[in-house]
């Protein structure tokens, strides 16, 4: 749902920005040059990047106003009755959940390992606790307990944003080569590409509803990093970032839990749940080594991955990786 939210945000927004008038001043021929190839990089004006700013501050400001306002007061209020058996119930499922983390195949010395039966000295520091931990650690990252921590809070943010951007790439390619519907530009990287040369590109090809308008790349990553704060410091900061709206998350930083981030009650069996966080980490690490794939596909082909699949299931024996490299 949070991430609903920011794209209905992040689109009109730049609808909003799309709309500014722009200040046209006449220059000589070589500057007009130089100009034109810097703006074919960021073709935003200064008025435009702080109007990103100011609307991307909206939701903040609008947060913090509710929390210092009455109504913050009253959730605040209903919360600290509720608090007790929230916190209750939470401790109670942890205990399940370790429980269930136990008895699952997954997880501690009797989990699978990536050598399999063959015999290896692994590391005695990875002992199974987290989920997808194959005792693989031949760079040592792991050794400090706390960097350990850290290193899989970076993973499974980065797995996650890997399975969501591969199906933003599969998904409108998919839709363009069965003629289920037409995009201006169904490939994903050809989108970047138009962006960085100053284009304009209708969303879900409406003419009018722009993704990014004509700002360029630099508003458009902006705009991501705003947007993505606020969800991503109530999920860094866990239980305590959303009291003041009368919002508590059951979990940690990596399952923050409750209404907000688990609107499914994934996490109501615990058993299930462990499972999941299995078949999450390891989907996600797919979806990141698939992403190599999408990059080396499209520097040797210039096609997407749905079209490199198709072309390769027609004539297996000439579109592969071996062929191409005896071609170049």
């Amino acid at each position: 749902m949070a991430l609903f939210q920011e794209k209905l945000s992040l689109s009109s927004t730049y609808s909003s920005f799309h709309s500014l008038p722009r200040i046209l001043v006449p220059k000589p021929l070589s500057s007009r040059v130089a100009v034109t190839r810097s703006r074919s990089i960021c073709r935003a004006s200064w008025q435009e990047l702080a109007g990103v700013l100011v609307f991307s501050a909206i939701p903040f400001t609008a947060v913090k106003a509710i929390a210092n306002s009455s109504l913050g007061e009253s959730l605040r209020r209903r919360l600290e009755e509720k608090k007790k058996e929230a916190v209750e119930n939470s401790s109670r499922f942890k205990a399940k959940a370790q429980k269930a983390r136990t008895d699952s195949k997954w997880y501690g010395e009797e989990r699978p390992r990536w050598f399999g039966p063959i015999p290896y000295d692994y590391p005695p520091y990875l002992t199974g606790e987290l989920p997808g931990d194959y005792g693989f650690d031949i760079a040592g990252l792991g050794k400090d307990r706390l960097t350990f921590d850290n290193y899989f809070n970076f993973e499974i943010l980065h797995a996650r944003w890997a399975m969501l951007a591969a199906l933003g790439a599969l998904i409108p390619e998919i839709f363009d080569l069965t003629g289920a519907f037409h995009f201006a530009e169904p490939v994903w990287w050809r989108v970047g590409y138009s962006k960085l040369q100053g284009e304009t590109l209708d969303y879900l090809g409406i003419p009018g509803l722009h993704l990014a308008g004509s700002q360029g790349v630099i508003v458009i990553a902006i705009c991501q990093v705003l947007l993505m704060v606020g969800p991503e410091y109530a999920r860094y900061c866990g239980i305590e970032a959303l009291e003041p709206l009368g919002i508590y998350l059951p979990g940690d930083i990596n399952y923050p839990g409750g209404t907000l981030f688990d609107p499914l009650n994934l996490s109501e069996d615990p058993v299930a749940f462990e499972d999941l966080k299995v078949k999450e980490i390891k989907n996600g690490r797919l979806a990141m080594v698939a992403w190599l794939g999408f990059y080396s596909q499209a520097a040797f082909t210039g096609k997407g991955p749905v079209q490199n699949l198709v072309d390769y299931v027609s004539d297996p024996l000439h579109n592969n990786l071996v062929a191409m490299l005896l071609q170049t």
